[in-house]
């Protein structure tokens, strides 16, 4: 059933007319017609969805997750309902579990009675995570770092990594050559705060009083300082007190610039 239908059979169910939903959403009964009949050029607004949800006694949030959907694409609509009727599926298995024995007939019966009888299909290949490309990080000295006040996960660039699961990764621009042969300026890097810090490791550094980043590789010391290794020879190491750093964040992958 359409968006439209849902909503029309709403108000009629309610015995109300389209003035009266008009008066009370703010929105020309003539346009609330169209979305009804489905003949709207223009999807209704979150703003009016939530109006509606709320005067005709919705759910909370109903009709703007359908209004979504109708918007996707009709091959990632199909794929994405694909997935929460597998993960009902599985609810509905666990419920049941909790209900009967856990020994292994009882558990392969529920899986075969739900339909979840594991398979050995090969698993279906990913297109890779989007991670936000934020701002550049010097290859040299530490220098004033900008995240251009995008919350986390947003940016204006973006780049798709494989098999890189961390939903807080990030990427910056190189710049500067202390970093070279390895990492060139321009190089994109992706960087991982879930991915384990080791020393010889190539991080992002972040550090507190100034506000300075750099990159560089770090090796832990027995006194509690941390050397900042350049990988070019030109460039001597820098000894820090490992206090002054308030964010330490691993190297995993590298898009080279041609």
């Amino acid at each position: 059933m359409s968006l439209g239908h849902i909503i029309r059979n709403k108000r009629e169910e309610k015995k109300l007319t389209l003035d009266e939903v008009s008066r009370q959403t703010g929105f020309s009964k003539p346009y609330l017609s169209t979305i009804e009949t489905g003949k709207v050029k223009n999807p209704p607004s979150d703003e009016l969805l939530v109006k509606l949800e709320k005067f005709l006694g919705f759910d909370p949030g109903l009709l703007l997750h359908i209004a979504h959907m109708e918007r996707m694409p009709s091959d990632i609509r199909q794929g994405f309902e694909s997935v929460q009727a597998e993960n009902q599926k599985w609810r509905q298995f666990i419920k049941n579990l909790i209900n009967k024995k856990t020994d292994p007939d009882s558990i392969n019966s529920l899986l075969k009675e739900n339909s979840l009888a594991p398979t050995h299909d090969t698993p279906a290949i990913s297109a890779g995570k989007l991670v936000p490309v934020i701002n550049k990080v010097a290859a040299g000295y530490p220098a004033d770092f900008d995240d251009l006040g995008y919350p986390a996960g947003v940016a204006d660039d973006y780049v798709r990594c494989p098999d890189l699961h961390d939903p807080n990764a990030f990427a910056v621009r190189v710049i500067g050559n202390s970093m070279e042969p390895k990492f060139r300026e321009g190089d994109i890097v992706v960087f991982s705060p879930a991915a384990e810090v080791r020393s010889g490791d190539d991080c992002f550094i972040r550090f507190a009083d100034p506000h300075e980043t750099t990159f560089k590789r770090v090796f832990f010391e027995p006194d509690n300082t941390v050397r900042l290794q350049p990988r070019n020879d030109e460039y001597p190491p820098l000894i820090i007190d490992g206090k002054r750093i308030n964010g330490l964040y691993k190297a995993v992958i590298k898009y080279e610039i041609l």
